[in-house]
């Protein structure tokens, strides 16, 4: 049975991706590290959310508590739209160094579960890291999974978060004018809908 380091970014995203390893024989082990999650007491609500779920389900958790706000601002800093690559390196590399360091078999993310993550992206950067640390990177595409494991979170009464974690995509959430940008998307989703039941 193969032992998988998996970083977990939330616990509705984990859902999904721990039973989809599980049943396919491979064990994982969690790995909370989130350096790019503000403000803090987000932060808190989403780690206090994957301990309670991870303890629920019997997994194995380890926890690397680093609330990183002005490391994460300072080295996004200069190129705030490039900051979703910025942060899906610190994360798997500092899996990645956990995995090598604690003998796994492999390393994968939770992050490969959301259909608004950049997935050729984190694959790219999982196998980089996965050659540099001598760990194999599995590319596994949970997304299939995303909507059910948002149901289930909601069903169990898990904290959902209402944003992808930095400030700055907390900014886009909120703003006037990502609500605006929202809608047209909605309204056009619901048009294309509307078109292919004709």
């Amino acid at each position: 049975m193969k032992n998988t380091l998996i970083h977990v970014c939330c616990a509705p995203c984990s859902i999904m991706c721990i039973e989809t390893l599980r049943n396919k024989g491979i064990e994982p082990t969690a790995f909370w590290y989130n350096n790019n999650i503000h403000p803090f007491t987000e932060y808190r609500a989403r780690r206090d959310a994957m301990k309670a779920y991870a303890q629920s389900i019997d997994l194995p958790l380890i926890v690397e508590d680093e609330y990183g706000l002005r490391a994460f601002v300072q080295a996004v800093a200069d190129n705030i739209a490039a900051r979703c690559v910025f942060c899906y390196r610190s994360r798997l590399e500092r899996t990645a160094q956990e995995a090598a360091a604690r003998g796994f078999d492999s390393f994968t993310t939770s992050l490969l579960v959301s259909p608004y993550q950049n997935r050729e992206a984190i694959c790219k950067i999982g196998a980089e890291l996965g050659e540099k640390y001598g760990v194999e990177f599995l590319p596994e595409d949970f997304r299939p999974y995303f909507h059910e494991g948002q149901d289930r979170a909601s069903a169990l009464d898990i904290y959902m978060q209402k944003y992808c974690g930095c400030i700055f995509s907390e900014e886009e959430r909120f703003s006037n004018k990502r609500k605006k940008e929202l809608k047209k998307e909605a309204a056009a989703r619901r048009a294309a809908r509307s078109e292919q039941s004709e």
